[in-house]
């Protein structure tokens, strides 16, 4: 079938992401991390009065939030098993607009305790970024794109 005779369903016609959940193995220690660490907001974690429901969201940008959730509720919650993590099936971005940008948050990243995977530098397409993982191995991407515009 060819791309122009493929149906869609309505909702998807224009995608959008109103939230990013992150598996964890220590809740209280990855709220911490986030919200004491790099900064981030939130109310603190909600729904420990629910078997598996306890979880803790992060506001991002309008429309986008950021939950952690540990990762034993989600294989309960999906009736998936629980395997080992996988810090290269995903990364997050997080796009700035200096490269300068890009030295300052890795330097916070840092000093939350963050292992940096990669230091800053450039990028052979011309752009600049450093990347750190989370504790539960989450990559994030700190990156500076002068091309952004034009993807």
């Amino acid at each position: 079938m060819s791309d122009q005779n493929k149906q869609t369903p309505s909702s998807f016609s224009s995608p959008s992401v109103s939230f990013i959940t992150l598996g964890v193995d220590d809740l209280e220690r990855s709220v911490a991390f986030y919200r004491d660490g790099l900064g981030f907001k939130t109310k603190g974690i909600v729904g420990k009065e629910i078997e598996n429901g306890a979880v803790a969201f992060f506001h991002l940008q309008p429309g986008l939030r950021l939950a952690l959730w540990p990762r034993q509720s989600i294989a309960f919650e999906h009736q998936l098993s629980l395997g080992p993590r996988d810090p290269a099936g995903m990364m997050l971005a997080h796009n700035v607009t200096t490269a300068s940008e890009v030295d300052s948050l890795i330097a916070c990243a840092r000093a939350a305790g963050a292992p940096i995977l990669r230091e800053p530098k450039p990028f052979p397409w011309g752009g600049y970024g450093g990347v750190f993982a989370d504790p539960d191995e989450h990559l994030w991407e700190i990156v500076w794109n002068p091309g952004l515009s034009e993807l």
